[in-house]
């Protein structure tokens, strides 16, 4: 498949059409600042489970997410808004915030109607901040990587994609290697790709693996750790692929939603 769009690739430079450049990033601490600035649309992933939750917590009816760097700095945001405008979830290491609500995409629709979602986790909004100096940021999971996909095919101009694995504190986190690889056949099915070898890795692990989502993510060290918390619900439901037509794009500190109109 990879040999078949490398010929597509050579074949639209033949003809001078111009073929999207993308490159994925291992982990938040390989996020280069400066970079980023350069004009470059940001793609972030954290499937466990920060990103998934952001996509949910949209598509459930929640007026907007702000994902902030730590507990201290969601009570800030949270200072000038009544209890009944907002919401604080977040979790540090894994363990809850104390006073706030679990980041469960799936306990949390009921409580996020109309809201601000002010989050705060350990790693996806802590990757989703350290990306904002990209000209675009979008929050990305299994569950919205098409609309993603086909939003950013429909506005993005000459950019660069950068697709950001968040990782765990510090660590490559193989789940979200799988939703990037996800995101990026979702790209090639209309558009020609040039990839770094990080974003060819991505892909062809995804296109090996599609089949076996839930088992996937359940094999990972996160998946596991959440499977012994009772989680494994959550994980079936953030393992699909492609359900949600919502796309949150970062403007100004908030996630926002802008819904794919072919959906």
């Amino acid at each position: 498949m990879l040999l078949r769009q490398e010929r597509a690739g050579n074949r639209d430079k033949k003809w001078g059409l111009s073929m999207i450049k993308v490159h994925v990033i291992l982990k938040k601490e390989d996020i280069d600042e400066q970079e980023m600035s350069s004009g470059k649309i940001a793609v972030v992933f954290d499937v466990l489970l920060a990103t998934s939750t952001i996509t949910a917590a949209l598509q459930f009816g929640a007026k907007e997410v702000i994902p902030v760097l730590n507990g201290e700095d969601a009570r800030r945001f949270g200072a000038g808004l009544s209890n009944q405008e907002h919401v604080l979830v977040g979790e540090y290491e894994g363990k809850t915030i104390e006073g706030f609500l679990d980041p469960n995409p799936l306990a949390l629709k009921e409580q996020i109607n109309g809201k601000t979602v002010i989050l705060s986790t350990t790693n996806g909004t802590v990757a989703i901040n350290k990306s904002r100096k990209a000209k675009h940021v979008y929050a990305c999971s299994l569950l919205n990587g098409e609309a993603v996909a086909e939003h950013v095919l429909k506005t993005r101009q000459e950019e660069t994609i950068v697709v950001v694995c968040s990782g765990s504190s510090g660590q490559f986190c193989l789940e979200d290697f799988f939703g990037a690889g996800y995101f990026l056949d979702c790209l090639s099915k209309n558009h020609s790709l040039d990839l770094t070898d990080s974003a060819k890795a991505a892909l062809l692990f995804f296109r090996s693996y599609q089949d076996h989502a839930i088992t996937t993510l359940t094999d990972t060290r996160v998946g596991q750790m959440l499977e012994r918390v009772g989680y494994s619900e959550e994980i079936d439901f953030v393992s699909q692929c492609g359900i949600f037509p919502v796309v949150p794009v970062l403007q100004g500190n908030s996630l926002k939603k802008e819904m794919t109109k072919t959906w």
